[in-house]
């Protein structure tokens, strides 16, 4: 005799980011942006000093005390995780019934439908419409319909950039008794958070992240903000010492730069703006290669293209990633100089591409 896996993970494959070398990474929403050279050194002499034989403070309350500052919140709002990946998970395994149905959305955060499924939720998916809006009426009655428990989704969406406005969304959570899990990762590039009126709420759940604007992707670190009841709840269900020593002491010193952040989310959206022009203009350009550049309200610019795959292939092989999906391409803000090389290399590969297709016709 001998174990078998169970059914749920046996033809599960390991998350499969690009991988390689590349000069230039667009691929997977980061910011381009490093710590300063006074924020390395402040965090260097805070490195020396922590006892890293001692388990790190389990509710994190010094660097929820800071996240609270900057945001205008509570801290007793917040429960830290190792990224909102860990958060999301504890959300399906801890806060609703095994057999409790789940409504995700399409196109999405594929992450949300995958944590789903490891907690065995039937799971129900709402397609988006033609524009990649959520349809708030259409998401009220599959509600219903499907006595759904949890409806998860990120607004602004990754991975088309778009956003549901603030009325919208406050019309879904009061419209329901159903919890509303609200991820607002890229909500830094956008001024439509829900985030002030999250104590107001009794199931209503926002995610946040310190991988994008903040540019410290490398800490996974993240918030779930709730009410003081759910904190609670979310609180006794993690893992004690969820959030290591290290990342809570960096964050901690980061957040005390405002001023610094805030410069920081200019430049990504300064660059955002810069990549969203440039590209329309090869659009215009090349409108059988680059169909529809949807605007964004994100770090990031999503396009319709039928030579997507192709496209992302001649880019890799120039040293330039970025994120391919069927039939679109998802470009994150570089800086400028980077957003320069990317869009001077993609206007010769379209030039290659048409060239082709003409020799072809």
């Amino acid at each position: 005799m001998s174990y078998a896996l169970c059914k749920k993970v046996r033809d599960l494959t390991p998350y499969d980011p690009i991988e390689g070398e590349f000069d230039i990474r667009l691929d997977a929403n980061e910011s381009f942006l490093s710590l300063s050279p006074a924020l390395r050194s402040k965090i260097a002499g805070i490195a020396a000093s922590l006892d890293y034989n001692r388990y790190p403070d389990p509710c994190a309350r010094e660097l929820c005390a800071r996240y609270a500052a900057v945001y205008g919140l509570s801290p007793d709002t917040l429960t830290a995780g190792d990224g909102s990946d860990e958060l999301i998970s504890i959300i399906n395994s801890c806060m609703l019934e095994k057999s409790d149905p789940i409504l995700t959305v399409s196109d999405d955060f594929s992450m949300y439908a995958f944590y789903a499924a490891l907690s065995e939720h039937p799971i129900v998916v709402q397609q988006k419409e033609a524009d990649f809006r959520i349809d708030v009426d259409r998401s009220l009655e599959l509600i219903q319909e499907h006595k759904i428990k949890m409806m998860i989704f990120s607004n602004p969406c990754n991975p088309t950039g778009r956003g549901l406005s603030r009325e919208e969304v406050r019309r879904l959570v009061k419209g329901t008794d159903a919890l509303i899990v609200l991820d607002e990762a890229y909500m830094d590039f956008w001024n439509e958070s829900l985030l002030p009126e999250v104590e107001g709420y009794d199931n209503l759940i926002i995610l946040k992240t310190c991988s994008k604007a903040l540019g410290l992707a490398g800490l996974r670190l993240g918030f779930a903000v709730a009410n003081k009841t759910i904190t609670r709840a979310m609180r006794a269900v993690k893992s004690p010492y969820n959030v290591g020593l290290l990342p809570q002491a960096i964050a901690s010193a980061v957040l005390e730069e405002p001023d610094y952040l805030q410069n920081c989310v200019g430049q990504l959206i300064a660059s955002r703006t810069q990549l969203q022009a440039a590209l329309d203009s090869l659009s215009e350009k090349y409108p059988d290669f680059l169909k529809k550049v949807y605007p964004s309200v994100t770090n990031f610019v999503l396009i319709d293209s039928p030579k997507a795959e192709a496209i992302q292939s001649a880019l890799a092989e120039e040293k330039i990633a970025v994120r391919k999906f069927p039939g679109f391409l998802r470009i994150s803000a570089g800086s400028p100089a980077e957003n320069k090389r990317l869009i001077k290399t993609l206007e010769r590969i379209l030039e290659s591409l048409e060239k082709g297709d003409a020799a072809h016709a």
